[in-house]
């Protein structure tokens, strides 16, 4: 048994440490696939605080037949999703632009190198943007991609390809 198995099980007992020990080990990584998704610290805090929210709701009825990160980056992907129709529009993210007032030389080129992927990525459509977040910024790898969106395989390699061609062409 791993011991996800176990922590779900003891979860599903209403023992308050192992929801703690839980959400300990995957919020990090929750959160930062969240704030690639959205761009936004807050709202990918709020999500995250959701994706786990909502997973612990529906423990009762979890079947521990895959990982759970998965079924995490699946509640997490959806919630994503919705805050897109909800808002309509993917701003860019300017808070890294107020980390320092002066920053250096080297940390504006870092700066604008990332405000030119984030744009570039924005531009993706939804589904090629997401294959592309969960392999490098979550560095998943691509069977697990497809377990998370529930998609066969060859399609998330189509999406990868596709999405790295038009990075590409977004990025010269």
């Amino acid at each position: 048994m791993d011991a996800d198995f176990l922590l779900i099980r003891k979860i599903k007992q209403g023992d308050e440490p192992a929801m703690e020990d839980f959400v300990r080990k995957y919020y990090p990584e929750i959160l930062t696939y969240c704030k690639y998704r959205c761009q936004d610290q807050r709202d990918a805090e709020d999500l995250t605080q959701e994706t786990f929210a909502r997973f612990f709701k529906s423990i009762a009825a979890y079947r521990h037949s895959g990982k759970a990160k998965n079924y995490l980056y699946t509640i997490a992907g959806n919630l994503c999703r919705d805050f897109y129709k909800k808002k309509k529009e993917i701003p860019l993210e300017d808070s890294r632009l107020n980390d320092s007032l002066e920053p250096e030389t080297g940390q504006i080129e870092q700066i604008v190198d990332k405000l030119t992927v984030g744009h570039a990525l924005q531009q993706l459509p939804e589904d090629y943007r997401e294959v592309i977040i969960l392999y490098y910024f979550q560095e998943l790898t691509l069977s697990e991609i497809a377990k998370i969106l529930q998609i066969r395989l060859p399609l998330v390699k189509y999406r990868f390809r596709q999405a790295k061609i038009q990075l590409e062409k977004l990025l010269m």
